[in-house]
């Protein structure tokens, strides 16, 4: 249990850093797809580099090339899943895109028992309803305003979520035998190619300011916390690490209120509260409470261990 909640601490922080994501969005003009494409590329460069140096991406050598195949397709859903965030923010309120696609860890802690192979714990039901009401309670009903291109935006918001979702549970089973610089190399070089063309074709950012919040974005919200979140995978159960990211949305609040100027209301804080305390629940909650979930339609096979 000492070791589940070291990696939900990583997740926290991660999260919480996660949370300032929407300043530095908001600090370049350029288009969705482009801010992806540095954010991915920054962080390769960064990982790659560390990865040469420590000779940790020697381990790439040994991993089977199914697995490695599976790391690369990884890349690409990473790469759907940052473009439909980020184009719903832009057609949608950021507070509806954010609470549907924090739609996630239902996701998660409804598929993570079927392809993990894994007991579903009851014991995150409550908290789970904690953290969505809260987010919901954080968003507000004056946040959700549905029209024109708004609809759209919010579709690409709930699908990002299912994307999300899909990132976990796999990422759980492919980070067992993999080092995570090598992991998040193969993600990010992989999603780095496939956006160059978006820097070709589409607006990008303008001046040192700019170019800075995009470095940032890649180095310390992507690069760091991606080696936080898949480190923590490694060490806790997928449906406990989706619930605990619910302290973005709350982090987020209090960078909005702090750094945009944006008023914090009284059911904000109880949001913020409910989202605090499913988290401290997961983080108490003792591997005993799980039961035996349904049993798999179809098998999946084992990524990790095919050559």
């Amino acid at each position: 249990m000492s070791s589940e909640r070291s990696g939900l601490l990583k997740v926290l922080i991660a999260a919480m850093i996660w949370g300032s994501i929407p300043l530095l969005v908001r600090a370049t003009s350029a288009h969705p797809a482009v801010i992806v494409f540095y954010r991915v590329f920054f962080a390769g460069t960064v990982l790659i580099t560390y990865g040469l140096i420590s000779g940790r991406l020697a381990t790439l050598r040994s991993i089977p090339r199914r697995t490695l195949g599976a790391l690369i397709v990884m890349g690409a859903l990473l790469t759907l899943n940052w473009v439909l965030f980020f184009t719903a923010i832009t057609l949608v309120e950021v507070s509806v895109a954010v609470l549907l696609a924090y739609c996630g860890p239902v996701f998660v802690a409804a598929l993570g028992p079927l392809v993990n192979r894994t007991s579903f714990d009851r014991g995150i039901i409550v908290p789970l309803m904690l953290a969505l009401g809260g987010t919901a309670l954080i968003v507000g009903p004056d946040g959700v305003h549905l029209s024109g291109t708004a609809g759209l935006g919010a579709l690409l918001a709930f699908s990002s979520a299912i994307t999300y979702a899909l990132l976990v549970v796999n990422a759980k089973r492919l980070i067992a035998k993999v080092d995570p610089i090598a992991y998040m190399s193969v993600e990010y070089g992989t999603a780095t190619i496939l956006l160059l063309p978006a820097v070709l074709l589409l607006s990008g950012p303008q001046g040192a300011t700019e170019f800075g919040a995009l470095a940032t974005l890649g180095i310390v919200h992507t690069a760091v916390t991606g080696f936080l979140f898949l480190s923590a995978l490694r060490i806790a159960r997928a449906d406990h690490v989706a619930i605990v990211t619910y302290a973005e949305p709350v982090s987020a609040v209090i960078f909005a209120a702090a750094f945009l100027g944006e008023p914090v209301s009284a059911t904000t804080i109880v949001g913020g509260l409910a989202v605090l305390v499913g988290g401290t629940m997961v983080a108490r909650t003792r591997a005993g409470a799980s039961v035996e979930g349904p049993p798999l339609l179809i098998q999946a096979p084992d990524v990790t261990t095919d050559t």
